[in-house]
């Protein structure tokens, strides 16, 4: 019964979401064929130290979080169709860029320009998602969907880029610029066919043709973070969701680097593994999973993974560096919390935001990847000082202060936001 429900769902996605989806298998597979290995470029061309790597890595990712914020809230402004034109543009013309460059300085600017276009991606399409899909469970399984998909791109990625002797290639890039040639020309398509234009786009056509206009970017700032102030238990999620993103980021740069300098055997197959491995176990098991935990709290929930996501750092700091499967039987465990905390947590925000406020809200909870670029700089100097060991075990006492917070969540106040607009 519950399945024909959910098949009934689905069949309700417009053909923008089914765009989307789409969009996010072609381009996520492309990219999984070489970004995961850039740690192992830039060490092997220019013989850089784990901090050097993490430094680089950090720059890029922590200019991009900030520009997440100020485009997701324009996004409410101006349209998300315009914004995803710009993004698109900028991806292709990065990725592009990534596929010739060849100096230290070159990797810092271009990684940044595609830190920058990712971090506005992802909050835009959940974004957009919720524009065009107005039902709560229905919108929730298209949430859900979207986060399947994208993981189904990252396993078919790396083990295609094997295949076709592409992995780790700089060259690979260009697959993915034209990816996202592909995904912009169904986006425009998809856009002029949708019948549930945003609200953000009706409200800018509106001031257009009234003649009225405002200092868009540091009003609308001032007022989001004026209610976000007042919010307190946003805060705390966004503190617990930012030092969850520096525990799991560590699988994406700091394991890698730990294998790479500590000469693990079969050093590809065992990263492109692991990164099948993850994405496999989100596909197989998202769906089961979300049923098992159906009757639980979004909370309650998010505490079970948090507990996994423990269970996986002891296990990757105690596991010996020539042990291939025992790298794979934890990846497995924190992949099944990923699979429980991510879309958990997104379902989360886009429960705790008002529907004038979505875009500023996404953009907001877009702070605690501040974790996530902080990960490989914080991660390289631990790997540099004290070893891969140390790093892991550091990430589950990072758990614990996680769950903490989530049990402390609902004590908190919150203003009363519907009534709230920017003006």
């Amino acid at each position: 019964m519950q399945s024909d429900v959910s098949i009934a769902r689905v069949k309700q996605f417009p053909l923008l979401m089914w765009i989307l989806l789409f969009g996010s298998f072609i381009t996520r597979g492309s990219y999984y064929m070489v970004w995961p290995f850039l740690a192992i470029i830039l060490y092997d061309r220019f013989a850089l130290s784990a901090t050097e790597v993490g430094l680089i890595l950090s720059s890029a990712a922590l200019v991009s979080v900030f520009t997440s914020f100020i485009g997701s809230a324009l996004s409410d402004r101006i349209g998300r169709h315009k914004l995803m034109y710009m993004t698109g543009v900028l991806y292709i013309i990065s990725f592009s860029l990534l596929a010739q460059v060849d100096s230290v300085n070159g990797y810092v600017v271009v990684m940044t320009l595609c830190s920058i276009a990712t971090s506005i991606w992802r909050p835009l399409t959940s974004a957009v998602i919720g524009d065009i899909i107005h039902d709560k469970q229905t919108r929730e399984l298209a949430m859900q969907s979207w986060y399947f998909i994208v993981n189904v791109g990252c396993a078919v990625g790396p083990m295609l880029g094997i295949w076709l002797g592409l992995t780790g290639e700089q060259s690979s890039f260009y697959i993915t610029a034209a990816a996202f040639v592909v995904l912009l020309i169904m986006l425009y398509w998809g856009f002029s066919h949708q019948s549930n234009i945003d609200s953000a786009k009706n409200t800018a056509d509106k001031e257009a043709h009234s003649g009225v206009t405002k200092p868009v970017a540091k009003e609308t700032r001032q007022q989001i973070f004026a209610i976000l102030k007042q919010d307190k238990l946003f805060q705390c999620l966004i503190l617990a969701n930012t030092l969850c993103m520096f525990i799991y980021a560590q699988m994406d740069s700091s394991l890698i680097q730990y294998l790479t300098r500590a000469q693990a055997p079969q050093l590809l197959t065992l990263i492109s593994s692991i990164i099948f491995t993850n994405a496999l176990v989100i596909i197989s098991t998202q769906f089961i999973l979300l049923k098992l935990m159906a009757k639980y709290s979004l909370i309650q929930r998010i505490q079970f993974g948090l507990i996994l996501l423990m269970c996986s750092q002891v296990w990757l700091a105690l596991n010996p560096v020539d042990i291939f499967w025992g790298w794979i039987g934890a990846v497995v465990v924190m992949s099944l919390a990923e699979t429980i905390l991510f879309p958990t947590m997104n379902v989360h925000i886009d429960r705790l935001a008002p529907q004038h406020l979505r875009g500023a809200y996404f953009g907001a909870a877009s702070f605690s990847e501040i974790g996530f670029a902080m990960a490989p700089l914080g991660g390289g100097i631990i790997l540099d000082l004290f070893g891969g060991p140390w790093l892991f075990m550091i990430g589950a006492v990072l758990c614990v202060v996680v769950i903490y917070l989530y049990r402390i969540l609902t004590r908190l106040s919150r203003p009363n936001i519907a009534e709230m607009k920017l003006s």
